[in-house]
């Protein structure tokens, strides 16, 4: 990727999270992916939580880790005391595999489905785990794995 990619990408993100602040209400899943898809691509792993209120209007995008190349450490327990401090009703999980196969791990399926747990047990919605690659992304609730 050359600097001015990079220059390019970094200007398309603060554009999207100018909207997203003036337009928190995210409409359809189709304005989710197409968020997901700028904001966590990279060349190491990251993993960022989209807080929701009740009416799924996005309180705040949380960057929880920032991994290697292959691997990313996420704590259920910091994800979902984080949401409890924003009072917020739902929550999305989005991370990146900078291989650029979507595809999710072993890992991945059995860190959802802590956090999952756990939001069950508070009272919280886990709406998905989007998965970022190179040029498509993975649901994990389409897929049948939430």
């Amino acid at each position: 990727m050359t600097e001015q990619e990079k220059t390019v990408i970094l200007e398309a993100r603060e554009i999207l999270a100018r909207y997203f602040n003036q337009n928190p209400l995210l409409t359809s899943w189709q304005a989710v992916l197409d968020y997901c898809a700028i904001a966590v691509r990279g060349e190491v792993e990251c993993f960022h939580v989209l807080y929701l209120d009740r009416k799924n209007r996005l309180i705040s995008d949380v960057r929880v880790s920032v991994g290697t190349v292959d691997h990313v450490p996420v704590y259920p327990r910091e994800v979902l005391k984080c949401a409890l401090l924003m009072n917020a009703s739902a929550l999305i999980l989005v991370h990146n595999h900078p291989s650029g196969d979507p595809e999710p791990s072993d890992a991945d399926l059995k860190m959802t489905k802590e956090i999952q747990k756990g939001c069950k047990t508070l009272g919280l919605t886990l709406h998905d785990h989007i998965i970022v690659g190179a040029g498509r992304e993975i649901s994990l609730r389409a897929r049948g794995d939430l």
